[in-house]
């Protein structure tokens, strides 16, 4: 211990006063002196530097200083005459560019833009101080304007003088020969625009073989495009086949029969096929007894042709309308059946006369309708309601031919328009896979039917007794919907086993409301009993898609049924 005390003592122990305290027994241990890595700092230097940074400003060839200046000392002007021998390093110690100082400016790049094309047009503009004008002293004005400000009509007269004053020199007369150099040079209008091109050369027989076919492949889609558009002006005409258009009585042949009635109350499925009327060279979309006779049956067809047929007598062909330039997608008879509608793909609705074949009104929004009905109200003969693509039903006055309503609820096209509750309301269907029901009139949907696991309902048909209404479902089943206010699905009516699953195929009921028929896309037609929703009876119709079914008003057993392969049967 006495060597360790001995090892660790100060040098200066030779004092009495640090000698007691070190052989005290109540002192504290020796303590290490401290050492830090950090270097020595030269307090006279920085006494001096912070006595002379009073005022003195800081030399700009310097490349060390030793506190911390103030922005004053920092930015000070040189005082003195500058060497005149020194080199250019030392005597410019502000500039940051070789050809001197430049200043950082805050421009908007809108403001930069005004002056770059105002000194590019007029030739002057403002520097960012915005108190100097650079630019030719001539063309300066007291005020001068940008060329943003300038109106117009000062563009216009300053471009005439400048113009001018280009040419007050006169032209040499070769700028006038387009084919000469100096006539490039002043009329050229782009870089590009100065080198003339040299004559062409001759082309070889294959390049030539190459550009008389390209003429002629031109000139061939140039000659088919007019025909088509002469095709899409279709002239509106109608041919009678009959013998004649009044008989000896000098009626129509569109009046109906005087003894024509119900035989019977009670209606039967037919058995076997009556008659055949082929004359549409496409199949047929739509098929429409007479209202209440049932004498002549509408038909339209995808040859852009509709046409009517004696069903009593001879069975022929009595009229053929042409007025569409596309398929015909729907039909409709007035009340009386003297009048009908037409819609086809060439979006134009045609209302016509049964008789003479003549187009009275014709209606269009642009849009391809789909369905086409008139109000069943004697006294509302003149309203007619469409269903369009555009998602919209629209109503016309056909007096006036103006739109007086549109209903516009339904989220994909509209496939049907049904009547109900006396014509007071109608239930609309779309591509939306949902039913609205609307008060006339009124384009507000009262009843919003929507499920997630409905289809798409592209036909709908009225029962008889106006008390429910039958929807043709794309999931192979007819759905039974109540008309009264609450427009429920009757759960226990199902009538299924037919497949209609991407065809509009039409549902329709027996006049007495016994059977419920349906076509299918195998060319079947379905019937089934109303009270059991059992099947009655499968009948084998056409060899494509069986799109339309309707059962004559007046003679209990008979059917008539159309097809895509342009066949119409008669059962």
């Amino acid at each position: 211990m006495d060597l360790l005390q001995s090892s660790y003592a100060p040098e200066d122990a030779s004092s009495p006063e640090l000698s007691a305290a070190a052989s005290s027994p109540d002192s504290s241990p020796l303590r290490l002196p401290s050492k830090s890595a950090a270097p020595a700092v030269d307090d006279t230097a920085l006494a001096l530097s912070a006595a002379a940074s009073g005022s003195r400003p800081l030399d700009p060839s310097l490349h060390l200083v030793a506190f911390n200046p103030t922005a004053d000392q920092l930015w000070a002007p040189i005082l003195g005459p500058q060497h005149p021998h020194a080199p250019i390093s030392s005597a410019s110690g502000n500039r940051n560019h070789k050809l001197g100082h430049v200043e950082d400016a805050s421009v908007l790049p809108f403001l930069f833009d005004e002056q770059y094309n105002t000194f590019h047009r007029f030739g002057y503009a403002s520097d960012p101080s915005g108190l100097h004008i650079v630019g030719d002293a001539q063309t300066q004005a007291p005020e001068p304007d940008t060329v943003y400000n300038l109106a117009p009509s000062e563009h216009k007269r300053r471009r005439l003088l400048a113009k001018a004053d280009n040419q007050e020199e006169p032209l040499p007369p070769e700028a006038k020969n387009p084919a000469s150099e100096e006539w490039i040079l002043h009329n050229k209008q782009s870089p590009w625009a100065g080198r003339r091109e040299g004559p062409p050369a001759e082309l070889t027989d294959e390049q030539k073989q190459y550009a008389e076919a390209h003429a002629a492949k031109k000139a061939e889609k140039e000659a088919r495009a007019e025909g088509k558009g002469e095709r899409t002006e279709v002239v509106v005409k109608s041919t009678f086949h009959g013998k004649e258009e009044r008989d000896y009585q000098g009626r129509s042949w569109i009046t109906p029969p005087k003894d024509a009635k119900a035989t019977n109350d009670h209606c039967y499925i037919p058995k076997r096929c009556v008659h055949e009327w082929v004359g549409h060279t496409k199949g047929v979309s739509a098929i429409r007894f007479f209202p209440k006779y049932g004498h002549l049956l509408l038909s339209a067809s995808m040859d852009c042709k509709i046409k009517i047929w004696d069903v009593l007598e001879s069975r022929t062909c009595m009229r053929t309308y042409m007025g569409h330039s596309k398929a015909v997608r729907d039909i409709s008879f007035s009340n009386d059946g003297t009048k009908f509608l037409s819609a086809g793909y060439d979006r134009n609705i045609q209302y016509w006369d049964t008789e003479t074949g003549q187009v009275i009104s014709t209606f269009s929004t642009g849009k391809v309708p789909y369905v086409v009905k008139l109000n069943p109200d004697d006294d509302k003969q003149h309203i007619l309601l469409a269903g369009m693509s555009d998602k919209k039903i629209v109503q016309w006055d056909m007096k006036s031919g103006q739109i007086t309503q549109e209903y516009d609820q339904h989220l994909g096209a509209v496939n049907t328009i049904t009547f109900v509750d006396n014509n007071r309301r109608f239930v609309t269907s779309s591509d939306d896979k949902s039913l609205r029901v609307w008060e006339f009139g009124i384009p507000v949907v009262i009843k919003y039917i929507s499920e997630p696991h409905m289809h798409s309902m592209p036909s709908i048909a009225l029962h008889p007794n106006s008390n429910w209404l039958a929807a043709q479902s794309l999931d192979n089943q007819i759905l039974i919907y109540s008309t009264k206010e609450r427009f429920q699905l009757n759960k226990k009516k199902r009538f299924a086993g037919h497949i209609v699953a991407g065809y509009a195929c039409q549902v329709n009921f027996s006049p007495d409301g016994r059977f419920v028929m349906s076509g299918d896309g195998e060319g079947s037609c379905w019937f089934w009993d109303w009270k059991s929703c059992r099947r009655f009876k499968t009948l084998k119709c056409h060899n494509g898609v069986c799109i339309g079914c309707e059962w004559h008003p007046l003679e209990t057993s008979k059917v008539a049924t159309c097809g895509w392969d342009g066949v119409i049967k008669y059962w």
